[in-house]
């Protein structure tokens, strides 16, 4: 009634060898398709041509020292701070509000100084603002 010896007992290792052949199989056939993937094209949008230029158009320029100036059509310059831009912006639009606001900046501007000046009009009502483009700079 008492057995004696061992009985059979369960192994407790795990076999690795189906699980390494595996791992090999999917190595090889990821190294044969990666080749074979073709990469991604992202299409950035381009500047198009307006049918016709608007008859006043205001220039907010952020220089390289990150102060503001703004312009109106191609006359002279004036400096302005960014507490008095909406009110200043309001003013030369003489109470029309479709008079477009171009923001232009140097390239050395950080991107932060450009997005509060966007962040400001918008805030204060201004529709119409947009940036300016350098034109022949795609790809550079």
């Amino acid at each position: 009634m008492h057995r004696s010896g061992r009985g059979r007992r369960s192994m407790n290792e795990i076999n690795m060898v189906p699980f390494i052949d595996v791992m090999l199989v999917l190595l090889i056939i990821f190294m044969v398709t990666a080749p074979l993937i073709t990469t991604g094209v992202v299409d950035l949008p381009s500047v198009g041509k307006s049918a016709q230029r608007p008859a006043s158009v205001l220039e907010v320029i952020v220089g390289s020292d990150e102060k503001l100036r703004l312009r109106l059509d191609s006359g002279e310059p004036e400096a302005v701070l960014i507490g008095q831009l909406a009110e200043r912006v309001r003013a030369k639009q003489n109470g029309n509000a479709d008079v477009p606001v171009v923001i232009s900046a140097d390239k050395s501007v950080r991107y932060d100084s450009v997005v509060r000046v966007m962040d400001t009009l918008q805030r204060a009502g201004v529709r119409r603002v947009g940036l300016s483009v350098k034109q022949g700079a795609a790809g550079a």
